[in-house]
């Protein structure tokens, strides 16, 4: 029997009732996290709850294993990264067990979410201070591990400061709770005769030394830089009585925190709540010519009573550009900044918060920074810190190899120091010919600089821990913080020897020794660390596959390395309440297997090492990717725009290639050709699938879900009916070209003859040219050589008739944006610059009638005048490659329309994927997150609207509304 097998067995022989996988893939997944670092693991275990965790610890105790507690997984120093057991606390330990509003501290499981946390606060007007740029997904477990905060620990400190009371389980199963204690507590604590008095016993040897209190303080950061995080908080326990006179009470949770999981494992947290801020915010941007410039500014900016100040610099600036989502949150930028400070003020009294704002603005002016200071607030403010927070995420967007790297993007030293260190930074940057990125928390005196350099290559990973060690020596030149935030993990480890000294370092040794004496708990972090540069996600100067596709990956130099983009921030696994569509199948099932990273690190690891002729044949990999809905949402809404929706396309026609095509999705993907036998019978081809036995018999022999109804046929489809008319042509009409998808052609050719109708009415000359099915139903099976020949067919015939003047129209989302998404990707090079130009007029309906509406051609005098109210749905593809916002133009065009956009993120349909047996209850599990909830809501008289055919088919299916196309809608409110 494996190893593996015994240790399922094993567990489950002791009654660990959470789950256990010891698979490749699961193992594949869990290998890496948000940092550079990449080790297999022995398994991956879910604990349920703290007899679980009890279970763990003493099986691996007894076999000399190791724990690696993990939460969210977005740790940038390789903190979860190990061979030992991953024990993931996000699936099961989530729960927020109580509020003390009185007291204003909360009691919680280590893997509840911060965001979910402020939202469940807010109605009490509560909140919990310290934040990250991962609020959204990052597990509270893991901030304390990491002693994590963010963008307003200028004003609200760390989660230390926030740590009231921590529960946990030492490395020998015992039970222990770390909270204040007297000093008369203190002295019970000294005199236990078990693990928890034995760790007292060793703090107080080490803190009631005189000699050793003086080595601390010298070793130890300056205690005016509030990010220090280096090693274990005994400067912090040291300001504690009976220690120090006067002192705070002693509370362990203070070492606790920043330990990252070496100490113990981690059941239950209290937190001290603080009021809400008021919401009187106003940002001022200010635009600077480079980071030397800002680090001055900075000095100014923090004698205004600032809540935070952030910078960007011109290299993280840029890359937002090639972002979808970031694209938007870039309206403020003026000219080409070198940096950027951002500034937030916030008060009760608006006056005070624009009194401090122009104060600020005259003396950076008077002092010579800044050439541009807009100020923005409102809703806007939210776009702004978006723009600062995706500046992990897109820096992964940079093409090639050489990548800005986590290195010593978590230094801190005091901010009067900041303009010196930076130009000594950059002078270390120079001797080595290196570029950096420079970013984020300027106000706290901690820069992310990282390092621009190919971890592929053996001279890079040698300067990799050449840089460290000259950054670390740098650092304490400046009597810094080596890490402010992120912790020291593998990446920072083996240099706290060098900032505190052997003698100091060896005090951390044994504190580690003394709570896990058998080295169970997360080893080789902190302490006893592996060199920096061992362990990292790729083999050294390897011969990188050469990977044929079909799809044109030339843009990121091919597609292993449009795989690595993604650097495991873990955008894709927020909560649906956090808002967007990134991830819907992890939003509704919670489990990192079906998220967005976990398919790209399979994706990877398979492309890279997989030795068969074909990369792509690997079962396990289709396994990961068969709940990616390919609702594009990962191509804007992820910072680093990693599309696993191409990608998985891609992989999907190659896998076929080793194996056979299901059935099933043989008949999806050639639908459009089937439906053609189907269409001049309508009412025999719905009669037969509408009817109970007959309709049961087909869906089940081709693996459809036996609950769905199926979509029908039109009563003729839009071909026909626009044949049969007779058109009287008008040369003085703007010409415009419709195209008549598969989907419209023969299930909802109404919607096609409304828009021609509406069109014509609004003066339009409506033209269907000679085109072929839009090939959507062969991408999202991945038939893509036949989706090919279909694109390029298109892109010949359509590239002489469509410009500016007589644009391509589309009704079904899905297919128009197949010219702007997929087609120039697929054509090949030779029609690549006229498939481009096709997508610059490839609009969806609702972009055009927007279009002409700016231009005066259309008002609101041709609609009705009488008051509606139109709930509306977005189509998946739309907001990610498009805006769902034309969309609601268009229905507010009469005046008295009036449109509430559901925030819905996917339907759950998703073309096909909703009908297909196994994907089911996921489907409607989906739908059933916001979308549903919301029409069932609404009252009788709203009109619910959704531009996808698939996406109206869920909402019947799941409401028992009927859904409009918002065509249908403004053609019915014509006068």
């Amino acid at each position: 029997m494996s190893i593996t097998s015994d240790l399922k067995k094993d567990l489950v022989s002791r009654n660990f009732s959470g789950e256990i996988f010891t698979d490749k893939g699961t193992r594949t997944i869990y290998a890496t996290d948000g940092s550079v670092y990449r080790e297999f693991p022995e398994a991956v275990v879910f604990p349920k709850n703290k007899s679980d965790i009890i279970t763990l610890i003493k099986y691996a105790s007894q076999h000399k294993k190791s724990i690696i507690p993990r939460a969210a997984g977005t740790s940038l120093a390789g903190q979860v990264v190990g061979k030992g057991i991953v024990a993931d606390i996000s699936r099961h330990q989530n729960k927020i067990l109580s509020l003390n509003q009185k007291e204003k501290s909360v009691r919680i499981e280590p893997g509840v979410v911060l965001e979910e946390l402020n939202r469940y606060l807010a109605p009490h007007n509560l909140f919990f201070g310290p934040e990250t740029s991962t609020a959204n997904r990052c597990n509270i477990g893991g901030m304390v591990g990491n002693n994590a905060c963010g963008l307003h620990s200028l004003v609200y400190g760390s989660t230390r400061d926030f740590t009231l009371k921590v529960e946990a389980i030492l490395s020998d199963g015992s039970e222990v709770i770390f909270e204040d204690l007297s000093t008369e507590q203190l002295h019970k604590k000294l005199e236990q005769n078990d693990l928890e008095g034995e760790i007292y016993k060793k703090l107080d040897t080490i803190l009631s030394n005189n000699q050793l209190k003086e080595d601390i303080r010298e070793a130890y950061p300056d205690s005016r830089i509030p990010r220090r995080n280096t090693g274990y908080a005994l400067d912090l326990l040291l300001n504690c009585a009976p220690y120090t006179d006067n002192g705070e009470k002693i509370n362990l949770s203070k070492i606790i925190a920043g330990s990252e999981g070496t100490l113990v494992f981690i059941t239950a947290i209290t937190l001290q709540l603080i009021d809400l801020p008021p919401k009187n915010k106003l940002l001022v941007c200010v635009h600077l010519n480079n980071v030397i410039e800002a680090t001055k500014a900075n000095l100014i900016a923090l004698r205004h009573q600032p809540m935070a100040i952030e910078l960007m610099d011109k290299s993280i600036l840029d890359l937002t550009k090639e972002n979808l989502t970031q694209q938007k949150n870039r309206f403020f930028l003026k000219g080409d900044p070198g940096a950027l400070l951002i500034v937030e003020f916030n008060d009760k009294n608006p006056e005070t918060v624009s009194n401090r704002a122009t104060a600020m603005e005259k003396e950076m002016r008077d002092a010579g920074y800044g050439y541009h200071f807009p100020h923005v607030s409102g809703e806007n403010v939210a776009k702004v810190w978006a723009l600062r927070k995706s500046g992990l995420g897109v820096l992964s967007n940079m093409v090639g190899d050489a990548k800005p790297v986590s290195l010593t993007e978590d230094t801190a030293v005091a901010t009067e120091l900041l303009p010196e260190y930076i130009k000594d930074f950059n002078i270390l940057m120079d001797k080595y010919g290196l570029e950096c990125t420079h970013h984020a928390h300027i106000a706290t005196g901690e820069l992310h600089l990282r390092p621009i350099l190919n971890i592929k290559s053996k001279k890079d990973v040698e300067l990799f821990h050449t840089v460290a060690f000259e950054s670390a020596k740098l650092v304490k030149k400046y009597r810094g913080s080596l890490s402010g935030e992120h912790g020291d993990g593998r990446l920072r480890g083996e240099f706290i020897p060098l900032m505190y000294g052997e003698k100091v370092y060896n005090l951390l040794k044994e504190v580690k020794a003394t709570f896990d004496p058998n080295n169970t708990l997360n080893p080789g972090k902190i302490t006893d660390t592996p060199k920096m540069n061992e362990f990292l996600r790729y083999e050294i100067d390897r011969k990188e596959p050469e990977i044929d596709t079909i799809f044109d990956f030339s843009s990121t130099e091919g597609i292993l390395r449009a795989t690595e983009k993604c650097n495991g921030s873990g955008d894709c696994r927020k909560s649906f309440e956090a808002g967007g569509t990134l991830c819907p199948s992890f939003m509704a099932t919670r489990d990192e297997h079906n998220s967005t990273r976990a398919r790209a690190n399979m994706l990877r690891e398979t492309l890279t090492n997989n030795s068969k002729k074909n990369q792509f044949d690997d079962k396990e990999l289709y396994k990961i990717l068969d709940l990616c809905l390919l609702c594009k949402a990962c191509k804007s809404e992820c910072p680093s725009g990693v599309d696993i929706a191409k990608l998985k396309m891609e992989f999907l026609q190659h896998y076929y290639d080793a194996h056979h095509i299901p059935i099933r999705s043989l008949v999806i993907a050639w639908l459009p050709m089937l439906n053609k036998f189907a269409a001049p019978i309508p009412g025999i081809a719905n009669f037969f699938m509408q009817n109970k036995i007959t309709g049961h018999i087909m869906k089940s022999m081709l693996g459809f879900s036996t609950k769905r109804s199926m979509p029908l046929y039109g009563k003729q489809t839009l071909n026909r009916w626009k044949k049969s008319r007779k058109e009287i042509s008008n040369s003085e009409k703007k010409r415009v070209y419709l195209f008549n998808d598969e989907f419209t052609n023969f299930n909802d050719p109404d919607i096609g003859i409304e828009a021609i109708l509406l069109l014509e009415k609004l003066g339009y000359s409506v033209i269907i040219p000679n085109h072929n099915e839009s090939g959507r139903t062969f991408l999202s099976k991945g038939v893509l050589r036949k989706a090919k020949k279909l694109a390029i067919n298109n892109v010949e015939k359509l590239s002489k008739l469509i410009s500016e003047e007589s644009p391509l129209i589309g009704i079904e989302p899905s297919a128009i944006l197949a010219f702007r998404d997929e087609y120039p990707d697929l054509v090949g090079e030779k029609l690549r610059g006229k498939s481009l130009e096709i997508s610059k007029n490839a609009l969806l309906f609702e972009e055009f009638i927007c279009k002409e509406i700016e231009k005066g051609a259309i008002t609101s005098e041709h609609f009705t005048s009488t008051k509606k109210e139109i709930l509306l749905h977005g189509h998946c593809q739309q907001k990610a490659v498009a805006s769902t916002q034309p969309t609601i133009k268009m229905l507010e065009l009469p005046e008295n329309y009036n449109v509430e956009e559901i925030p819905s993120g996917c339907c759950g349909m998703a073309g096909a994927f909703g009908y297909e047996k196994e994907h089911f209850e996921l489907s409607n599990k989906i739908g059933e997150m916001v979308l549903f909830p919301a029409v069932r809501k609404a009252k009788s008289e709203t009109i619910i609207s959704a531009p996808g055919t698939s996406c109206r088919h869920q909402i019947k299916d799941g409401t028992g509304r009927k859904a409009l196309h918002p065509i249908s809608i403004l053609f019915r409110a014509l006068r």
